[in-house]
């Protein structure tokens, strides 16, 4: 594995088998279908004697605080109270793994941990909406986003509740492995490929596929096939025979997102694809995105993915001998 050799989830006493699931189970998973064959995943726990519940069994953790500290990626999926101040041992070593360069990503109330270790002081964050009130309250310095899915600020990450912890877990594996392994992966789960983590908490549908019974479906799948020309809200909103009003505000209803940043994310994910399965030069693949050159792709490429396009096909173009 390029970045990431040995993931840490860690637990606290009496948490919940389904919860940790959502941590545990993307990565547990691409190790089942050789995505990560060689990830080494390690259940640690947070505390001395916790144990894992749920469905009748009581689970002793097998790792302490030390394999914290020796990780490449820690997650948090949850934490007890809203009120209570974790334990300062696991704490402390949180603060060790992430200054050793670790990633650390703290799911739903996971998030609380990663604030009380003072890795989201003066940083963007998110958890799970109905905590986002007392997450701000008792650690005023984290910037609170507590509308999106999750939030990549490099070496610390947060997610939303439920779905949004597996919504991370596919987005590192992209980040990771690429586009191509991830939405494998997420076929094989049978799981939407890619919720951006901007998208809204609350949606009504999260859109796996384009409806195309739905006109603003149905416009959306027409876009797909034209991202090499230029795609105005207005033109959108006349495929679907709608307002411009009335089309933002459905377009916000099924993805959380405007049809603008939509159709930007729709050009990054076209990229990612061109830099990984082909050969074209960079001012190409940005042109067959609706870019008009490598100059004007390579700002939103490296807020979308974190690197910039030539760094990316490094990592994960194809290699000729």
């Amino acid at each position: 594995m390029r970045h990431s050799e040995r993931l840490v989830v860690v637990l606290f006493d009496r948490a919940s088998l389904g919860i940790m699931s959502f941590a545990f189970g993307v990565f547990d998973l691409a190790v089942h279908y050789g995505a990560m064959p060689e990830l080494d995943v390690r259940v640690v726990a947070g505390e001395p004697d916790a144990v894992l519940t749920g469905g009748g069994l009581t689970c002793d953790l097998p790792y302490d605080l030390a394999a914290i500290e020796a990780a490449d990626l820690v997650i948090v999926p949850n934490w007890r109270s809203v009120t209570e101040t974790p334990p300062q041992p696991v704490l402390e070593s949180i603060r060790t793994a992430h200054a050793r360069g670790a990633r650390i990503a703290g799911l739903c109330s996971g998030a609380f941990v990663l604030a009380a270790a003072g890795l989201l002081d003066d940083r963007p964050a998110t958890t799970h909406w109905a905590m986002a009130s007392a997450l701000a309250q008792r650690y005023p310095k984290v910037r609170m986003q507590e509308s999106v899915l999750f939030i990549d600020d490099g070496d610390v990450l947060t997610s939303g509740g439920g779905a949004a912890g597996m919504d991370l877990g596919l987005h590192l594996i992209r980040v990771l492995r690429g586009a191509s392994v991830a939405n494998s992966l997420a076929r094989s789960m049978v799981v939407p490929p890619h919720r951006a983590g901007g998208q809204a908490q609350y949606i009504e549908s999260p859109v796996p596929e384009p409806d195309l019974a739905d006109p603003v479906g149905e416009a959306m799948s027409w876009a797909l096939t034209r991202l090499d020309q230029s795609l105005s809200v207005d033109e959108l909103a006349g495929r679907a025979n709608m307002s411009r009003r009335n089309f933002d505000r459905r377009f916000r209803e099924i993805t959380g997102a405007t049809p603008a940043n939509w159709v930007t994310h729709q050009r990054v994910i076209r990229a990612q694809q061109l830099l990984e399965q082909t050969e074209l030069p960079i001012d190409a693949v940005a042109r067959q995105c609706g870019f008009s050159s490598g100059a004007a792709l390579r700002p939103h490429f490296r807020r979308l993915v974190g690197v910039v396009p030539a760094a990316y096909r490094e990592t994960f173009g194809v290699k000729t001998s």
